[in-house]
């Protein structure tokens, strides 16, 4: 069983930076990959970015330039600069590895508004 605590959410500005949290723990395997996705009111939840425990990352393509992932073990983080009003959604930290159904942390709230 993995648990996923996520920290970091709140409200900026457009053009504004947040960095999102996710320290993972429990019965976690070598290989694996953790990843963000965000889901804004009436919308479907989407991947906005995954990094591999080999330290391969994946990008929407709404975020590239503008969002980072990175990892240090089991805890990861989505460093998000230059927000916009489109960015704000309920953000979830997802954890994927074999022999496993996903695990997903609580969602945090980011909301970019003037």
């Amino acid at each position: 069983q993995v648990q996923l605590v996520e920290s970091g959410g709140g409200s900026v500005q457009p053009g504004g930076s947040l960095r999102l949290s996710c320290a993972a723990s429990g019965i976690i395997y070598r290989s694996n990959t953790m990843g963000w996705y965000r889901q804004a009111p009436g919308k479907q939840r989407e991947l906005v970015a995954g990094i591999t425990s080999g330290g391969s990352t994946n990008y929407a393509d709404s975020v590239k330039g503008r969002f980072t992932i990175s990892r240090d073990k089991n805890t990861v983080y989505l460093q998000m600069n230059s927000l916009k009003p489109e960015d704000t959604a309920i953000y979830y930290c997802n954890l994927r590895q074999i022999m496993s159904a996903d695990s997903w942390g609580q969602g945090t709230q980011v909301t970019v508004s003037s």
